[in-house]
């Protein structure tokens, strides 16, 4: 079945983490939040910009989570499971039948392995477009940059703080937005 390019969902995930990069013994690195953003590839808008908090199972959100993302143990309390996030997507934004786009993998990965770890149908399509890659090599760069540093070098400002899931896939999708139209101008 061929893929609607119609809509591309933009999708950054925030997951559990710990200062030097190891979980703990016992633990795991699980998705907490999945920000997203609709993005209309014939119109370059926007739309919806939304934050789905996943409770974690296998793992903990500690100080330096916290730190990090903005997100406290507190916000994921009355979260539902993964498996929720996952039927949301399906159900509510068709995302095996969109685009899902991200910047850098990632965010596919993580949601592979968490998929995998619970035995859950990964919600998205075969394909996926990583802006990461596309900005560099449109930019003429020999190296992938980070988020925050492709906005610095447009001279843009970032909406809201980054590794906050929902704020960094709104500016996902503004950048993505920006090279589809600089594409259709050219």
């Amino acid at each position: 079945m061929a893929r609607s390019l119609s809509k591309i969902l933009v999708i950054d995930i925030e997951s559990t983490c710990w200062d030097g990069g190891y979980a703990p013994r016992g633990q795991v690195s699980e998705i907490i939040e999945v920000g997203l953003c609709v993005l209309d590839s014939k119109t370059l808008k926007r739309g919806e910009k939304r934050a789905i908090m996943v409770k974690p199972m296998k793992s903990h959100i500690n100080e330096f989570c916290t730190g990090l993302t903005s997100i406290t143990p507190e916000m994921v309390e009355l979260a539902k499971p993964l498996s929720n996030a996952c039927a949301v997507l399906e159900k509510e934004y068709e995302s095996r039948q969109c685009l899902m786009a991200s910047w850098g993998d990632y965010d596919r990965k993580q949601f592979e392995r968490n998929c995998s770890d619970y035995n859950l149908r990964f919600p998205f399509g075969p394909t996926h477009l990583n802006i990461k890659n596309l900005f560099s090599l449109a930019l003429g760069l020999d190296r992938e940059l980070e988020l925050d540093v492709a906005f610095e070098r447009l001279g843009w400002e970032l909406d809201g703080p980054l590794h906050r899931g929902v704020d960094d896939a709104w500016n996902t999708a503004k950048l993505l937005a920006w090279l589809l139209e600089k594409h259709r101008t050219a």
